[in-house]
């Protein structure tokens, strides 16, 4: 199978290195995006969960601040398994462009009914392990919304760091991911008109890491 080659992964190097985040159309091969939306599409409502904010000790589910429900990946079924092996690839490449520490990769199916939404936040947990440092250290989001149309809403917007000023809004088109740095760009994902489908990310450091 063909991972992100070196001259797409020069690309969003760059991007990261110089902004601080990058909007990739058609990210992953159709294939892959279509067999990530059937296995989303067959889940049962009871494998969500609802999402909550903060972590450990300090989750809380908060519905003024977001409705999605969730799913964790894992790589028990064929297209969950080749989504991680390519964000494996991501993880190395940046490593060997950036020198990140990138150490592994969570993620989950993020379900938005008609209306949901998550207020502004940043990704990044303060990690008692690594003093002064995030634990989540880059964040992807992977839209699985086929047929997507400007009027549906559902944005993706970035702010400019400490502020409110809006630097990207974004629809979340089939095939796009959004690849930011988690600790730096404040976001929003705004309601919807229909249902909105897609995948969140986090690339971490190694908390045992001095």
């Amino acid at each position: 199978m063909n991972y992100f080659d070196d001259s797409r992964l020069d690309v969003i190097a760059d991007a990261l290195a110089h902004r601080g985040y990058l909007i990739l159309d058609e990210s992953l091969p159709h294939s892959l995006l279509h067999g990530l939306l059937n296995y989303f599409n067959e889940l049962q409502d009871h494998q969500f969960k609802a999402a909550g904010i903060g972590r450990h000790a300090d989750f809380q589910q908060e519905e003024t601040i977001r409705l999605d429900k969730i799913h964790w990946i894992n790589a028990n079924t064929e297209p969950t398994s080749d989504f991680l092996q390519w964000m494996e690839s991501l993880r190395i490449g940046i490593n060997r462009r950036l020198f990140m520490g990138l150490f592994d990769y969570e993620s989950h199916f993020a379900h938005y009914t008609t209306g949901a939404f998550y207020k502004k936040h940043l990704d990044a947990f303060r990690s008692n392990k690594v003093a002064g440092q995030a634990n989540r250290v880059l964040s992807t989001v992977l839209y699985l919304n086929e047929s997507w149309q400007r009027d549906n809403g559902g944005e993706l917007i970035i702010y400019a760091p400490d502020s409110d000023q809006i630097l990207e809004k974004i629809l979340p088109e089939f095939g796009r991911m959004v690849i930011f740095l988690s600790e730096k760009f404040p976001h929003e994902v705004l309601p919807a008109s229909c249902e909105r489908k897609s995948v969140a990310g986090w690339f971490r450091v190694n908390e045992g890491a001095i």
